[in-house]
């Protein structure tokens, strides 16, 4: 008796719940703010690496649960060069330090803390870190950074800015 091989095709759909709507268009209703943010953004990003630029926004962000902002980040990263391991190791950098430089890891930790801020201030130890690894004015862009992705980041999730819809370069300050 002889057997042949036969494949098998199971198709199965995945129904995704349903995108949110947007509470309010910001840009559109706040454009004098928006244009503000979008020059502050741009000046706050001046002489800093665009790759650490991008972990740190991304690191803010999932901090700050806004999905908007990770979205774009996250695909902006992908196409400024960044890999997806690193990408995906930010929320557990602590454990996985080795996937970073030094520099690197000064910022996301500067990052948490001026992000969080849950003792009320920026640790001594956590700014001297970071002021080791960056020059005194690349270290005042940083922390401008790190405040404006913080805006950016409320005003995402304070209007529910949908995700899923940005494509890198999308928005060029």
């Amino acid at each position: 008796m002889r057997h042949t091989a036969r494949t098998v095709v199971v198709m199965t759909t995945t129904e995704f719940n349903p995108e949110h709507t947007p509470r309010m268009q910001l840009a559109k209703l706040a454009p004098d703010v928006y244009k503000a943010m979008v020059k502050l953004d741009a000046a706050a990003r001046q002489g800093l690496d665009p790759v650490l630029l991008e972990l740190v926004k991304i690191r803010a962000s999932q901090l700050n649960h806004c999905a908007f902002c990770l979205d774009m980040h996250t695909k902006d990263a992908l196409a400024a060069g960044e890999s997806v391991d690193r990408i995906i190791q930010l929320s557990a950098w602590e454990e996985s330090r080795h996937f970073y430089t030094a520099k690197e890891i000064a910022a996301i930790e500067l990052t948490e803390a001026v992000t969080v801020l849950t003792d009320g201030f920026v640790p001594d130890e956590v700014y001297e870190k970071a002021a080791k690894h960056f020059e005194e004015a690349e270290l005042a862009q940083l922390i401008a950074a790190i405040t404006v992705i913080n805006a950016w980041n409320r005003f995402g999730v304070s209007t529910r800015m949908v995700p899923g819809h940005y494509t890198p370069g999308q928005f060029t300050h």
